[in-house]
């Protein structure tokens, strides 16, 4: 798998009501200078790599002692995703106008996959039309809900309807590649409504669902409604029976789960995300953009103006963060690798870390293959589907 590019686009027509992400709601009047921003650094960004950057299994010495792996060979992008945010609150022009600059700028592969995440309140037939034109090969939506009240209760712009009819219109485009993204454990919401918003979404031919427990996250404007006993969650025992429906139905329904949150039909999966937990270096471009760079980890600013000032001075905004220690990017390599269903292989670690898991992790390892948390085959250490459930218990085990 050659390496990634992640493209944010930080801004949205309205701020949903869960939602944390690095973000703009009514800032329109910075979206062209952003574009050209984004233009800007994507082009010294390339400048670096005209030559792409080796990739593959180097091994080279580290200061803690062991060794890890960095890249090696040559390679191009083989996946572009395009987030946010909400990409699609741009006018057309302006978002297809990036896409150009990283064609012409970036070592891109023919063949790559070129994701673009849609809100189905932004976008009508034209908008598609030139998203495909342009070369976009996959569109994720974000639908959350085919219930008007539930869309209504989070704060989201469109309606089960638009939702619909945007699937529709993307068909008509040309693709076929189309993702849906789900939440359950919504405020107000019964096991009724998530069988529902499931059944529709199959029944629209989703090629790939991608389903989400909701989170709280602080500054958000559930977290406000929660500490002020406002936000009525379901119970612990109906979101376990919404998990256990999810982790059933769409597998009978055709859709495999590969990783703790995503579902899809066979040869449908993420490649770009597939990429992040399988320890695939990625370049990020924009404002609050992360980069996994030759084994370093950088940062964008994540405020807006500070982003387009930086670039404007001609440089890469692009800051390291602190170097992980070699027990941190163990723990980091184990926590990606078993969120998919394949796990972790252990080969694979041995060679990036010159040890093997067992030398690390063996009483943690033994301790959930007991609880049958774990299990080991075919060279990988993966979740059971008891594990896959209870995730984050597990991944304490890798801490060190």
């Amino acid at each position: 798998m050659g390496w990634g590019i992640y493209v944010h686009i930080p801004f949205c027509r309205r701020k949903c009501f869960y939602c944390d992400f690095p973000s703009y709601a009514g800032r329109e009047d910075a979206m062209e200078r952003y574009a050209h921003a984004l233009c800007c650094e994507i082009e010294i960004a390339a400048q670096g790599i005209t030559c792409p950057p080796p990739w593959g299994r180097e091994i080279i010495a580290d200061g803690g002692g062991g060794r890890t792996l960095l890249p090696s060979g040559r390679g191009k992008a083989s996946t572009v995703y395009v987030g946010g945010g909400t990409p699609t609150a741009l006018p057309q022009p302006l978002l297809t106008g990036i896409l150009h600059t990283l064609k012409e700028k970036m070592p891109i592969r023919e063949d790559a996959e070129w994701t673009v995440e849609v809100n189905p309140g932004t976008v009508d037939r034209a908008y598609l039309e030139g998203l495909f034109s342009c070369g976009v090969t996959r569109l994720s939506f974000g639908v959350q809900s085919f219930s008007d009240t539930l869309l209504r209760r989070i704060g989201r712009i469109h309606t089960a309807q638009q939702a619909r009819e945007a699937l529709r219109l993307a068909r008509d485009a040309g693709f076929r590649n189309l993702s849906l993204d789900l939440i359950y454990g919504l405020p107000g919401q019964t096991l009724r409504d998530l069988r529902e918003s499931v059944a529709e979404a199959a029944a629209l031919g989703a090629e790939h669902i991608s389903i989400y427990g909701l989170q709280l996250e602080e500054g958000t404007v559930f977290a406000r409604q929660q500490e002020q006993g406002r936000l009525e969650l379901p119970d612990e025992e109906l979101a376990d029976a919404m998990y256990g429906y999810i982790t059933e139905e769409l597998p009978r329904l055709g859709y495999l789960r590969y990783e703790i949150s995503n579902f899809a039909k066979p040869g449908y999966e993420s490649r770009h995300n597939l990429g992040y937990w399988q320890d695939v270096p990625y370049l990020g471009l924009g404002a609050a953009a992360h980069s996994y760079w030759q084994g370093e980890r950088r940062a964008n600013p994540a405020a807006l103006d500070a982003y387009m000032e930086a670039v404007e001075s001609g440089t890469r905004p692009a800051a390291l963060e602190e170097p992980a220690t070699r027990e941190i990017r163990m723990e980091e390599f184990c926590f990606l690798a078993l969120r998919t269903a394949k796990g972790i292989e252990k080969e694979a670690f041995r060679e990036k870390f010159g040890c093997t898991m067992k030398s690390i992790y063996q009483d943690g390892i033994a301790r959930m293959k007991e609880k049958g948390l774990l299990a080991e085959e075919n060279g990988y250490l993966h979740l059971t589907a008891l594990g896959m459930k209870y995730g984050n218990w597990v991944f304490g085990e890798f801490l060190l």
